[in-house]
């Protein structure tokens, strides 16, 4: 599938051009030596889930800034809709999936430039607390939510329907969109599941409509749930300001991991949630981060091989030509 194919799934995926966007805050005493920085528009694939606060929070405290780079974020409703940005030229970089690196076999002028993020800590199946559904076993054949074709969410939902011996099409996969979306087809029974970001997924629980049927801890080990990536373009004509965001990324990184009072500050505001709530995450969810961004060779060669087994792809790709190191900070 080529680029003319590739532009028709990604130009049918009913996008919307994101809502919100968010400017750099200007920091002064974290300015550049120089006194230059250089803007990146950045596009996240979920708009409220804690993976992509490390965009927001490297801007409010001034990370990026410091490393020459300001920050215009986006926020979409999934892999697709951020690849479709990126082929019109919305976006230079984007905070998406391991599976979203099959969009580049398709026809998506993109790389993948850092390893975001191991195995898939964020994401709950989510179901109603009506015992509707009472196990995994009785989702066989039944119709549950992802963000939208290609996704990391779309690539799980296929992997426990092939763990349980259903093959990759023995759960119907519905791709509506964002969170919100996905849980308001749960509310109203269109779907009788949905896999969603666990700030979403403890919402709904709290306010005692539905209940976390799986998390994916165990089920999932080598595997890359986010990559950030990059436009052929922006590589091209900017390769020093996307090593200042990557360093400014990493940087951000070690701030979390070092200041978890200021990080749930900022996050359960980015998420809409409560402290309480944004420090449960934070806890569970801070270790999923690479603190280097180099890509896994088994977590790869498990891409590679479901791509087939998930018929996104005729063949497994040569998974060196979709991603570069050549960005990632020297040490």
């Amino acid at each position: 599938m080529k680029r003319r194919e590739f532009l028709g799934i990604v130009g049918g995926a009913a996008v919307a051009w994101p809502a919100v966007v968010r400017g750099q805050q200007a920091a002064p005493p974290n300015a550049p030596a120089s006194g230059r920085t250089d803007t990146l528009r950045v596009g996240k694939a979920g708009r409220d889930a804690f993976s992509f606060v490390p965009a927001d929070i490297g801007v409010e405290t001034g990370i990026f800034r410091k490393h020459g780079v300001d920050l215009q974020i986006s926020s979409f409703g999934g892999d697709a809709r951020i690849q479709q940005a990126m082929t019109a030229d919305g976006i230079d970089v984007a905070l998406g999936s391991g599976p979203g690196l099959a969009f580049i076999v398709k026809g998506s002028p993109v790389k993948g430039i850092a390893a975001m993020a191991g195995p898939p800590l964020l994401f709950a199946l989510m179901v109603r607390a009506d015992d509707s559904i009472k196990s995994v076993d009785d989702l066989k054949g039944r119709n549950v939510g992802v963000s939208t074709v290609g996704s990391v969410t779309s690539w799980i939902v296929s992997e426990v329907s092939r763990q349980k011996g259903w093959g990759f099409g023995g759960i119907a996969q519905v791709p509506i969109g964002d969170d919100a979306t996905r849980i308001a087809a749960l509310r109203t029974k269109s779907v009788d599941a949905a896999i969603v970001n666990l700030a979403a997924a403890l919402k709904f629980v709290q306010v005692g409509e539905g209940r976390i049927l799986l998390r994916f801890n165990d089920l999932i080990k080598d595997f890359h749930v986010h990559v950030i990536f990059a436009t052929d373009k922006v590589i091209a004509a900017k390769p020093e300001t996307l090593r200042g965001f990557l360093k400014g990324w990493f940087e951000t990184i070690a701030f979390m991991r070092g200041n978890r009072a200021e990080t749930v500050r900022i996050a359960k505001e980015i998420m809409g949630t409560d402290e309480a709530t944004a420090g449960g995450i934070y806890d569970e969810l801070m270790p999923m981060f690479s603190g280097t961004g180099k890509f896994d060779p088994n977590a790869l060669a498990v891409l590679s091989r479901s791509f087939v087994e998930m018929k996104t792809l005729p063949n497994e790709p040569d998974m060196s030509r979709l991603y570069t190191e050549a960005f990632l900070p020297k040490n």
